[in-house]
């Protein structure tokens, strides 16, 4: 047919792209049948999408769920090749073998991993944008490389970038296998194929699952893809590391479900503009809660921190009011930090009260108890509190350095320059003992301190330190007359 309305033949190339978009439909419908959607609040199951969940009445809470039949979805893929189905046993005839940790190379981050990584282990590492998630684990996985397969997949960069900032750090990719993919079903189909002993997937915010129709990123498709990368890992022994994205809170990105399902929670705190960094565990399966890892960013990428004291203790040349040295216990040793105050008067109705690396609200309760108890009122003066370097301090034996550092930036009177203190202080007035103090004193004595005002209860009849005179107080007011 020659004539104006004559269609001209497909080619093979046209007739592949809508063969193409025919699967693709076909796909789609089938996923279509699967998905309900799920309320984050209350967990109401609805066959369609709504803005307000009609349960409990959330508003855009409602994701994406599969529902479809249970053999049919990936995430049940047995990647290990072994025989389904399971057995009761019991607990005594389980046979428990020695954890073989495995070195990453980074001592720090092998401190917060609780000795290394454990075959199997799932970690997510979450921090602010450019503060240096991508560098560590490329640091890393080089290191390993050399000793085990590894596979570096990549869902927000090319590979020319991530080999760029591999020659940029000076680290040898001779070993490295790189991906850029960001499908799961394509990903651990190639995964399962190498069998990796360490896989880092950057980031689990750009991983989608063709089951759901949702865009990556979304509640659901952050849920399906980790929880198809959690079974790999538990099924074939692989030691993961997952990068997750975090909110402007602070917090990681997606659903609180993904911090359940991972076996370590790593935050990366500090501000990027500075030089330092510190990694922190939230949560660790195989090691201590709340370990701290410190480093410092170079040209050459992170630079591990062995003693974390020496720089976040900046020696005046003269005595300075309003400044105090804090003995804090971070995870699994301790650590000498600056605590900061400052006291003005206020012009306004309501005095501000601005902590930075502290409790707010412990301040305010801080203040109240100074005044009831230590006759020194601040209702009509601003305070700020801070730790310097950027630490967050969230124990409660930072509550007697931070009242020294507000009455010797009220009074302008310097401390002593070497002079470390530690004590929780109760409502009551009393000076209450931390854990770990006889630790805490020896490393103010290794830094050279000769003073420390420390509870009463955390000295007792132990033995003494040498060079270092203890000052132990139970109540707020001995503390102020020891000054």
């Amino acid at each position: 047919m020659n004539g104006p309305l004559a269609v001209p033949p497909l080619s093979a190339a046209g007739y592949g792209v809508i063969k193409h978009q025919e699967i693709k439909r076909d796909s789609r419908k089938m996923a279509r049948e699967k998905i309900n959607y799920s309320c984050n609040q209350c967990g109401v199951l609805s066959p369609k999408w709504a803005g307000q969940c009609t349960d409990c009445g959330a508003w855009n809470s409602m994701s994406e769920v599969v529902s479809g039949k249970v053999s049919s979805h990936p995430r049940f893929t047995n990647y290990a090749g072994e025989k389904s189905g399971t057995q009761i046993e019991r607990l005594s005839e389980i046979v428990c073998t020695d954890e073989t940790r495995i070195p990453t190379g980074l001592n720090e981050l092998d401190r917060v991993l609780g000795g290394g990584l454990v075959a199997g282990s799932v970690t997510l590492i979450g921090g602010d944008p450019g503060i240096g998630k991508s560098t560590l684990l490329l640091q890393s996985l080089t290191v390993l490389s050399s000793r085990l397969p590894t596979l570096y997949v990549t869902g927000e960069e090319s590979k020319q970038q991530v080999s760029m900032r591999a020659s940029r750090l000076g680290l040898p990719g001779d070993d490295l296998q790189l991906l850029t993919e960001t499908s799961i079903e394509r990903m651990l189909t190639i995964a399962g194929k190498e069998k990796p002993g360490v896989m880092a997937v950057d980031s689990i915010q750009t991983i989608y699952t063709d089951v759901l129709q949702s865009a990556p990123g979304s509640v659901g498709q952050v849920r399906e893809s980790a929880a198809q990368l959690v079974r790999f890992a538990k099924q074939t022994n692989t030691s993961l590391f997952l990068v997750g994205h975090v909110t402007k809170e602070g917090t990681l990105a997606g659903p609180r479900v993904l911090e359940h399902m991972v076996d370590t929670v790593l935050y990366f705190e500090g501000d990027p503009s500075s030089r330092y960094r510190v990694i922190r565990a939230t949560k660790n399966r195989f090691g201590a809660v709340n370990e701290l890892g410190v480093f410092i960013m170079t040209e050459k990428g992170l630079r591990e921190v062995s003693n974390p004291s020496a720089i976040f203790l900046s020696r005046h040349d003269e005595p300075v009011p309003g400044s105090v040295i804090l003995v804090t216990w971070e995870g699994s040793r301790p650590m000498l930090v600056e605590v900061q105050a400052l006291v003005d008067e206020s012009h306004v109705s309501n005095p501000k009260r601005v902590t930075l690396g502290l409790e707010q609200n412990r301040l305010s309760m801080l203040l109240a108890v100074l005044h009831r108890h230590g006759g020194i009122a601040m209702y009509d003066q601003d305070v700020f509190a801070n730790v310097v370097g950027g630490i967050k301090v969230s124990e409660t034996a930072s509550d007697l350095p931070v009242l020294l550092a507000i009455l010797s930036s009220f009074r302008n009177r310097n401390l002593p320059q070497d002079l470390v203190c530690f004590g929780e202080v109760g409502l009551a007035g009393e000076i209450r003992p931390v854990p770990n103090g006889l630790e805490r004193l020896k490393e103010a004595a290794k830094h050279g301190f000769r003073k420390a005002i420390v509870p009463a209860a955390n000295v007792g009849n132990k033995e003494k330190i040498d060079g270092l005179e203890i000052i132990p107080v139970h109540r707020l007011s001995e503390a102020i007359d020891s000054l």
